[in-house]
């Protein structure tokens, strides 16, 4: 968001078709600025000095710069000792009105640093833990930013993954280059191919034009993976060549070209096991891990649990320009009991849901969702040694088995519909019903022991 303060319609209007990216919030009066400034993150703001009394606007831009905020004045007229006060109370720059090309590239410049200190103030907050498991994880990543080796980010979905590899990119010597990140499993092999190292004219159906691909255009910066357990055998041979030479072609083309790019994946996986079951070559795996962190769940971290949910409620009232709604004790609880296989990311989506429904200032358990305040149904025990991708297995084909829709089962399992829809192919699940009893037919491979009659069924909780 970008603050104006006292800045006529036309020019609000100009702002507003120039830069359609950013949203502005008008304020016509100091005390309605200052009140504004309270409830947003620090940003950027446009400061109209051109009034009749400067001295409250002055003090503003001081009021603002100390909190933080990127503050640019606008003069009506060349005032060189306004411009000068102004500077002296934490301004940035002085623009004419109206605004000229010039003061448009500056508002530009200036809004992008504005940006990325919001970012970075973000990325601390959700990074900052009293886990001593990822306070490790984060000061592995840190420590590795300096160099160039590819770094391996490991961890389930909604765990943070993609925020720590552009925090990781921010404090390395290529932070002044571009930061592109690729989903591995979005796109069928051929078009992931185009996508990743370009294609020329002509190179299949569909391709009119020469297009440069992910790894040129990340030259100078990095080139982050997303997912990269779900690379094809086809793309990872391509990908294990550009890792040792950083050589490649485009589709359709024969000559060689080479892009200066870091490496950082990702991957939700167990990628030794597909090593051993000869999904993922064993030489990529080693040349992806040079540095090699698992960032940790969040039921793993749930010293974590309300601070994260009283950061993103604070974040949303900002984004809002309201007060923030605060945590009850019903809902504290609620939350500290849930399992949260969706991590971080299934935290804001309840609490994004919450804040719709709840009426009042304080958040209870009853503005959650069932599946949060309900206590976990528990599984019927597998007889026998299972690994935790088998239970998974099992405990995913039950809840599509029984569930109205694949969004009602993604919902259930606190993942969304392309993590499911992941899971379910490479597992290679079929939808079965259920008996009455709460046991299945039999796992491919393995035996399932349905409960006796009346007995209590044991919980995979620990």
């Amino acid at each position: 968001m970008a603050l104006l303060v006292d800045v006529d319609a036309d020019e609000q209007e100009n702002l507003e078709q120039n830069f359609p990216t950013i949203s502005f919030t008008a304020a016509h009066g100091v005390a309605r600025a200052a009140a504004l400034a309270e409830t947003h993150a620090p940003s950027l703001a446009l400061v109209n000095l051109g009034v009749e009394d400067p001295e409250p606007g002055l003090g503003l831009v001081h009021k603002l710069t100390s909190a933080g905020w990127r503050v640019l004045v606008l003069l009506s007229e060349r005032d060189t000792d306004l411009a000068f006060r102004a500077g002296q109370r934490g301004a940035r720059d002085c623009l004419s009105v109206p605004l000229t090309p010039a003061g448009m590239g500056k508002i530009k410049n200036h809004g992008a640093a504005a940006a990325q200190v919001e970012q970075q103030v973000e990325a601390a907050a959700m990074l900052e833990s009293a886990s001593p498991s990822m306070r490790s994880a984060v000061d592995v990543v840190l420590k590795s930013a300096k160099s160039d080796a590819p770094v391996l980010i490991r961890g389930e979905s909604g765990t943070g993954k993609s925020l720590l590899a552009a925090e990781l990119h921010r404090l390395s010597p290529r932070a002044a280059g571009p930061f592109v990140e690729v989903s591995c499993p979005a796109l069928p092999e051929h078009l992931l191919a185009a996508e990743l190292f370009g294609h020329a004219r002509g190179a299949f159906t569909g391709a009119v034009r020469d297009r440069v691909g992910r790894v040129e255009t990340a030259d100078g910066g990095t080139l982050f993976l997303d997912e990269i357990g779900d690379l094809s055998p086809g793309l990872q041979v391509q990908l294990l060549r550009f890792l040792q030479d950083h050589s490649f072609e485009r589709l359709g083309e024969s000559r060689t070209r080479r892009s200066n790019v870091r490496i950082v994946a990702a991957t939700n996986r167990d990628l030794e096991a597909d090593v051993a079951a000869g999904r993922f070559r064993l030489d990529l795996y080693y040349r992806l891990g040079v540095v090699d962190v698992r960032i940790p769940s969040l039921r793993e971290r749930s010293e974590d649990i309300l601070r994260l949910a009283e950061h993103i409620l604070v974040q949303k009232a900002r984004a809002e320009g309201s007060e923030p709604r605060k945590l009850g004790e019903s809902a504290k609880s609620a939350l500290l009991a849930h399992r949260w296989p969706g991590n971080v990311r299934e935290l804001e989506n309840e609490l994004s849901r919450a804040l719709v429904l709840c009426s009042g200032q304080v958040l209870e358990a009853s503005d959650l969702s069932e599946r949060i305040v309900t206590p976990e149904r528990k599984v019927p025990f597998l007889g026998g040694h299972f690994s935790l991708d088998e239970i998974e297995r099992e405990h995913i084909e039950r809840v599509l088995s029984r569930s109205r829709s694949f969004e009602a089962a993604a919902a259930e399992l606190g993942i969304d519909d392309s993590t499911l829809w992941r899971k379910r192919k490479r597992m290679r699940l079929s939808v079965r019903k259920v008996n009455g009893n709460g046991s299945s037919t039999r796992l491919a491979g393995a035996r399932v022991n349905s409960p006796a009659p009346n007995a209590p069924a044991p919980s995979y909780r620990r």
